[in-house]
């Protein structure tokens, strides 16, 4: 049986949406064994779908060899079970064969990072990510944060285009974002998908369900995945005790901890999956490990997090 397109696979939101960090060897080379039981584990756990090599997988520190490995080592793990979105950024002809290299490695879709360095306007912007569309077979949801921020309109035409399914948005203007629904609900009105993909975006997903986006990128998944999934049921089923003891007592004090050093939306998450058994390695650089004082914490804070969740049942 054909699997349903992308947009459709994605539209259930039957669990956390899961980026694996890519694992490492101790020479720093990729380690593909690990990162299969890594991207193997979270889909048997519960995940939505897998997307490989994005941030929290460091796309950024990724040779093309090693990105088209990796992807393709991503669809064999998820085996069909759940949809693979891979990661293609940088200027347009660097993305275009990101693209490629996810096509031929068998990705279901992909997600745009914003383009390298440079802060173009909105038509250009637009332009970038059309002929991203246009270059490759898999659908595109595009990436908005740091540089690559859109107005609704903007957005409306990105909806209109062939090829892209949806916005992630990494930026956090709640307001913005109601314009930008707003706007493409009335003029181009269909499946477009919206993401909440802040930093561990269950902190703020309560509002963004609000607006009508229940789709989120989870990076406590990789590590703690029962606590991710209680969270992600209690949303769905409207369990709001579950929601706020979860918000209290794990979620508010992890991002005070992340927040206390820089990069470590990815390398205090991989400490976690280490600190749970699998030993994906360290971050590369320009990312740096966190500091012992803060793993600690972070121990400290998931045996916190697995007994709040017990405590629910």
């Amino acid at each position: 049986m054909t699997p349903a397109p992308l947009a459709a696979r994605l539209g259930i939101p039957s669990g956390p949406l899961f980026f694996p960090v890519t694992a490492y060897g101790p020479d720093g080379s990729v380690d593909l064994e690990t990162y299969r039981l890594h991207v193997r584990g979270g889909v048997e756990a519960g995940a939505a779908a897998v997307f490989a090599c994005c941030g929290t997988g460091e796309f950024h520190a990724l040779t093309p060899e090693e990105f088209e490995a990796c992807v393709r080592v991503a669809v064999e793990a998820a085996d069909g079970r759940v949809p693979v979105v891979a990661g293609a950024g940088y200027g347009t002809g660097l993305a275009v064969r990101w693209a490629a290299l996810a096509e031929r490695a068998g990705a279901d879709g992909l997600l745009a990072m914003p383009p390298y360095l440079v802060r173009a306007g909105q038509a250009g912007l637009v332009r970038h990510y059309r002929e991203l569309a246009a270059a490759t077979a898999l659908p595109v949801i595009v990436y908005q944060r740091d540089n690559a921020l859109f107005t609704p309109e903007s957005v409306v035409e990105l909806a209109r285009t062939e090829g892209i399914i949806g916005l992630k948005d990494g930026h956090g203007d709640l307001d913005h974002m109601q314009r930008i629904v707003s706007a493409v609900r009335t003029e181009d009105p269909g499946g477009f998908l919206y993401f909440n993909g802040l930093p561990t975006a269950e902190q703020t997903q309560l509002a963004y369900r609000a607006l009508g986006i229940t789709l989120y990128s989870s990076a406590v998944f990789c590590f703690v995945p029962e606590i991710a999934l209680a969270c992600h049921r209690a949303l769905h089923t409207g369990d709001r005790g579950t929601v706020d003891r979860l918000l209290d007592g794990f979620y508010r004090p992890f991002v005070e901890l992340r927040d206390q050093g820089r990069g470590y939306a990815v390398s205090l998450v991989k400490a976690g999956v280490r600190l749970r058994g699998l030993d994906v390695g360290e971050v590369r650089p320009p990312l740096d490990e966190p500091a012992g004082d803060h793993v600690k914490q972070l121990a400290q804070l998931i045996e916190r997090g697995l007994a709040l969740i017990e405590e629910a049942k």
